[in-house]
């Protein structure tokens, strides 16, 4: 399926490029169906659909939501992101996004000050340079840039290694929606939703089997192929469970821009004979 990428990040969230970029660098590579999937904002959409009119693309409305999702014997929670795809009825997603965002500009403060605890600096006003002064746009990854361009880490990947990822010091949980909660309010919008990057969690073999089990329990519809670049093995167990709890896939290539340059727009992971698209129901 070149040309369609359902999974893509603008500056509204942590993507480097604005949402009027993104199409154009979009139409560049050959993308000619573009899913704008922000964390927890749809602000960008109409920007982007404004370009797109000029450059012959389709945009299908998106949203990357962060959600919690636990198994009944351990009280641990673990976070995960759904992408929302194709709204028809935005309304009741608009309205837990806004509590999305409060929770969110809320994690921002208290990672923060946890920092400002370990490294005597208040990293807040550098991360919020990023995003305009948004403090509900702030993520982990501004926060990882701040750090690096103080020089306290080299590479944004170190700066979760050390401070910022689950068991880290400067870790905080994103407390939002539950999975069930999340997928509820998808469909509230005729929305799909679609379990995002299912191999990226730092999950065992087994919790991301669980995970896409209770997935498609919940009445989730779609989940994203894992990348070509996880071993084969790995892609193997996904294919199996989307064929065995009879679920659709989704391809998208998770892009951010220049500071996470592995991630290529427009270059997704392809299904196989037999896998069918989330897509078909929507393009």
């Amino acid at each position: 399926m070149q040309g369609i990428d359902l999974h893509t990040h603008s500056n509204i969230s942590d993507g480097h490029l604005s949402p009027q970029a993104l199409v154009l660098a979009a139409k560049a590579v050959g993308v000619h169906t573009l899913a704008l999937t922000d964390h927890d904002s749809m602000q960008g959409l109409e920007l982007a659909r404004q370009t797109a009119q000029d450059c012959d693309i389709k945009i299908i409305s998106g949203v990357e939501i962060s959600s919690q999702w636990s198994r009944p014997n351990t009280k641990k929670s673990y976070g995960v992101h759904i992408v929302a795809l194709n709204m028809q009825q935005p309304e009741p997603l608009l309205l837990a996004l806004e509590q999305q965002k409060q929770i969110r500009a809320e994690r921002a403060v208290l990672i923060c000050e946890k920092l400002a605890k370990i490294l005597k600096h208040d990293f807040l006003p550098d991360a919020l340079a990023l995003v305009d002064g948004h403090l509900d746009r702030v993520t982990r990854s501004h926060i990882a840039q701040a750090l690096q361009a103080r020089n306290v880490v080299t590479r944004l990947q170190q700066a979760f290694d050390r401070f910022l990822k689950e068991g880290k010091p400067a870790y905080v949980a994103f407390d939002g929606l539950s999975l069930a909660d999340t997928i509820h309010v998808i469909h509230q919008a005729q929305g799909f939703a679609v379990l995002a990057h299912p191999t990226r969690y730092d999950l065992s073999a087994t919790n991301i089997r669980y995970l896409i089990e209770l997935f498609a329990q919940l009445g989730g519809d779609a989940v994203e192929l894992a990348p070509e670049n996880d071993p084969p093995a790995t892609r193997q167990m996904v294919n199996r469970m989307i064929e065995e709890h009879h679920l659709a896939v989704s391809i998208g290539s998770d892009f951010h821009g220049e500071h996470m340059p592995w991630l290529k727009l427009g270059k997704t992971p392809q299904p196989q004979a037999g896998q069918c698209g989330i897509w078909e129901r929507f393009i």
